[in-house]
């Protein structure tokens, strides 16, 4: 029996759409894309599942309409986020939302460790409203997205030195209100250690 033909990369599949319009190829990048920027969107969007959906749907058409000018000087999941936040941003001007408003984020609905672990993030998510949007956004794509300093740059269009002043900011601001628990409480070393360990 022969064996099935081995994968594309992504880059192969995005020549195969530029060069001929490739709709099989798209839709495969699709699939391989959707959910990690589907649970992006969700946190940007305090797990706002339909608007997520929604503006996932917008990222992929976008993506399709204007991947001639996708230069590979990104990859293509970095290409992706920085198109999904553009698009965010606009649906948050639109409807003159307020960034991270924590009063959608849902409760805990697991079991003890994973509640805990969801408090934490909970407590986090608070420790970053008085972030201003350039630094809460450079959080969210350092911290949520995990991606690095340069992809960050790339996807929110500043300069990488701009990206890293924003980033120890936030940081700082952030620890200032995890300074508010008592100094010997389990909440704030662990929060403290999530903000250490997570972010660069």
């Amino acid at each position: 029996m022969a064996l099935p033909p081995p994968a594309q990369s992504d880059n192969e599949l995005i020549a195969r759409v530029i060069a001929r319009g490739d709709q099989f190829a798209f839709s495969e990048l699709v699939k391989r894309h959707q959910s990690i920027l589907r649970a992006s969107l969700r946190k940007m969007t305090n797990g706002h599942a339909e608007l997520s959906d929604d503006i996932a749907q917008e990222t992929f058409i976008l993506a399709w309409k204007n991947i001639g000018k996708f230069r590979y000087e990104a990859k293509f999941s970095t290409w992706l986020y920085r198109i999904a936040f553009n698009a965010w941003q606009s649906d948050v001007r639109r409807k003159s939302e307020v960034l991270l408003d924590d009063c959608n984020i849902p409760e805990p609905q697991s079991v003890e460790s994973e509640a805990a672990q969801v408090g934490l993030r909970r407590d986090l998510t608070k420790a970053m409203v008085g972030l201003s949007d350039a630094e809460r956004a450079a959080i969210h794509q350092c911290y949520y997205n995990d991606l690095s300093h340069d992809e960050a740059a790339f996807v929110l269009n500043m300069p990488l030195g701009t990206l890293k002043t924003h980033v120890l900011r936030a940081k700082e601001k952030m620890r200032q209100h995890l300074g508010a628990y008592a100094a010997d409480s389990a909440p704030a070393a662990a929060l403290e250690s999530q903000l250490e360990g997570a972010m660069p």
